[in-house]
C-alpha cells in the first residue's frame, strides 16, 4: 500500500530551505520590533548608560 522512498538526494536541500526561511522570518520579526520607538529609547538608554562615565561620589 505505501511506497518506500529510497532516494533522499534532495532532503538536505529542503531542510536548508526550511531553516533559512525560518531565519528570515525571525529576522523580519526583529526588524519590526526594533523599529518601534519604545524599543529604540530603551536600547539608546542602555548604550548611553554604558558609555557615560559615572564619577564616584566621595
Amino acid at each position: 500500500m505505501f511506497k518506500t522512498v529510497k532516494d533522499e538526494s534532495g532532503a538536505a536541500t529542503a531542510e536548508y530551505v526550511i531553516a533559512t526561511m525560518a531565519a528570515v522570518g525571525f529576522a523580519g520579526l526583529l526588524v519590526v520590533i526594533l523599529r518601534s520607538p519604545e524599543v529604540k529609547d530603551i536600547l539608546f538608554g542602555m548604550i548611553k548608560a554604558a558609555l557615560t562615565q559615572q564619577t564616584p561620589s566621595p
